[in-house]
């Protein structure tokens, strides 16, 4: 009646281009996302698995939990080590619950100059 029959056959036509557009921004917002967050996480958790395969005696690590230990004993095939937190003192922590590794800075400075 109001709607004059150019307008109404353009609306009808342009059905599927009008959907794309409607999901483009959440597309958009979808890749930002994947590449700001998803991607960078999924990096730094790759390192931290890495950083646990990697565990030796001797090292120094902290635990979430803030505990800063020496490693004393390495299990293979085990997801448990061994870490001494004082003299005479030690415990048994699971690998996962470790943080990170404190480096020496002579290492730091050695591998730095390599």
């Amino acid at each position: 009646m109001f709607i004059s029959p150019a307008y109404a056959q353009d609306a009808a036509a342009g059905g599927a281009t009008g959907m794309i557009m409607q999901f483009a921004p959440l597309i958009l917002i979808f890749v930002v996302f994947y590449f700001i967050l998803i991607r960078p996480q999924q990096r730094k958790a790759k390192e931290h698995r890495e950083m646990l395969m990697q565990l030796k005696r001797g090292d120094r690590v902290v635990t979430a939990g803030g505990l800063v230990a020496s490693i004393t004993k390495v299990k293979e095939g085990s997801d448990e080590i061994e870490a001494e937190i004082a003299p005479n003192v030690r415990v048994t922590v699971v690998r996962g619950t470790i943080a990170s590794v404190i480096r020496p800075t002579a290492a730091n400075d050695a591998a730095a100059k390599s």
